[in-house]
This record gives structure tokens, sequence and C-alpha cells, in this order.
């Protein structure tokens, strides 16, 4: 959502990054591995791009129903897992789901 963002306010993705206060490297990750911005950095691109933090945040979610199975799994798990583990398992859902979703497979 952040490129699409960037585009249609006719910016580079750096350029964005740069006015939010947020590194090129900390943008190139998100593209990357689709990890998802803390809290604090999701405020901080909501209000520069004047959009709601949950229409960032349901954005990055497929219509496959990645937010159920994501809680789902987090409910069996959550005592097992350290911060990180979070963040990578988030990563790679976002990244089989935008493959998926380029297919048209949908989930």
């Amino acid at each position: 959502m952040y490129a699409a963002l960037c585009k249609s306010k006719g910016i580079s993705l750096s350029r964005a990054a740069d006015e939010i206060g947020l590194s090129n490297s900390t943008v190139t990750k998100w593209k990357k591995t689709g990890a998802t911005p803390s809290g604090d950095t999701l405020t901080k691109v909501a209000a520069y791009f004047g959009v709601s933090v949950d229409d960032l945040i349901s954005d990055a979610q497929t219509e496959g129903g990645m937010q159920d199975q994501l809680i789902a799994f987090y409910g069996k798990v959550k005592d097992h897992l350290t911060e990180d583990d979070i963040d990578d398992i988030m990563a790679s859902m976002r990244v089989k789901a935008e493959r998926n979703k380029r297919k048209g497979t949908g989930g």
C-alpha cells in the first residue's frame, strides 16, 4: 500500500520515507519481505498520507482470510513465540499472499 500511496501522491518511495522520517532501508524491507511496520511507524505513515491506520492494516491483509488464519495460529502458539518469530511469520505470510494474489488464486 505504501508504494500505491506514494504513486497517488506523485512522489518517490524514498522522498516519502525522508519526509516521514524513515530510512530507505526500512521501506526496502517492507517491499522485499512484507514486514509489518511498528505501531508508531504506521501512525506516521497514515498521518503523512491522510489515511487511517486501519486502512493501512486492512489493505495489507488478503481477501483470503489472512487475518483469521493469523489469529487462530497465534492463539495456539503465542506462549512459545518471540517477537522476532511473529515478525518472520507475518512477513512470510504476506509474501505468500502477494504471490497468490498475482497468480489470481486469492489465498
